[in-house]
């Protein structure tokens, strides 16, 4: 749980410091969020683009945007929560959706200059991990402990979908870490044991697919090519040409954990602990690892207009080495 455990550390020591009880945290949490002095060198989980501009979250409700392929930033206006958010998607420049601790779904209907809030649960602290939207009415969050919520009248009602349980298992209570979509429609969820869930009827059911592997799986895309690439724990990485049918271990030549995973064209880049950046150019077969000197703990990465990437870690937006 990459993103999941810095996002926690971060809530805990929150806690910690002001000495609060569980409940005066929950409190804190649905607070709307803080005018900081340099949004961007806080930690930040997930970005996406929103038309021209790039929209990230991150801890105690940071949002940030650029208007200039990540050269400078500046916060949202107005954000009606404190929670860390782990995971931000937009349909098209204006539409778009956050999630994160709580439970917490947030909606801009401006680009991410204005949120608003159309879930959260401070009955239990049962965070969202990822969001996706397939049109601007149909969407789906997904969480801690098989949690799984659906929309089809863009958030403003939210609807708890049963996951079915997992092969050999006696309920539904693995992890759902990341969504994603192939071109064809398919949904797909990286999950825990090496499991990838799909769907090829909109999310209303599901179905397990063995990657072969044992370990946690936190990132996960869909290639321009047809290929499924999702990887995880100690740098695995597993390929699918056929729809996850069947699966084929990579080797990246690395032990450092993925925690995102983004298309280059029909080339791959990854991003995790220890400063690890790979990639794999469209055509070949094999990894170009770099460990950045600075360790940092990458979180998610994003492609400029130019092709470069752009990096976001446990301090912020980094410059790309």
């Amino acid at each position: 749980m990459i993103k999941t455990l810095v996002a926690c550390a971060a809530l805990c020591a929150s806690a910690v410091a002001l000495a609060q009880p569980a409940g005066m945290v929950a409190d804190w949490a649905a607070k709307p969020a803080h005018a900081w002095s340099a949004p961007s060198h806080m930690m930040l989980l997930d970005a996406t683009h929103a038309g021209k501009r790039i929209v990230a979250v991150g801890e105690h409700g940071v949002i940030i945007i650029s208007e200039d392929e990540g050269k400078t930033w500046r916060q949202a206006r107005e954000v009606p929560v404190s929670a860390t958010l782990s995971a931000v998607t937009f349909t098209d420049a204006q539409h778009g959706w956050a999630v994160g601790q709580w439970g917490v779904i947030l909606a801009t209907r401006d680009g991410g200059e204005t949120w608003q809030k159309q879930r959260m649960d401070l009955s239990v602290d049962q965070p969202l991990f990822s969001v996706l939207f397939t049109n601007a009415q149909d969407g789906m969050a997904v969480g801690l402990w098989s949690l799984m919520l659906a929309t089809h009248d863009g958030g403003k009602t939210w609807t708890k979908v049963t996951v079915p349980k997992p092969p050999g298992a006696g309920r539904a209570d693995r992890n759902l870490y990341h969504v994603f979509a192939d071109k064809q429609g398919a949904l797909y969820i990286d999950s825990e044991q090496g499991m990838v869930l799909k769907s090829t009827d909109g999310g209303a059911t599901w179905s397990y697919l063995p990657t072969g592997g044992k370990g946690t799986l936190w990132a996960g895309v869909a290639l321009p090519d047809g290929r499924i690439v999702v990887g995880g724990l100690l740098g695995s990485l597993y390929q699918s040409s056929d729809g996850g049918a069947t699966w084929t271990a990579l080797n990246a030549n690395t032990k450092s954990s993925i925690a995102d995973l983004v298309a280059t064209g029909n080339g791959l880049l990854g991003v995790g602990l220890d400063g690890l950046v790979l990639r794999q150019r469209g055509g070949s077969a094999s990894f170009e690892v770099h460990q950045r000197e600075d360790r940092a703990t990458l979180t998610a990465a994003l492609i400029d207009g130019a092709g470069k990437p752009i990096l976001f870690s446990q301090d912020g937006v980094l410059p790309a080495r």
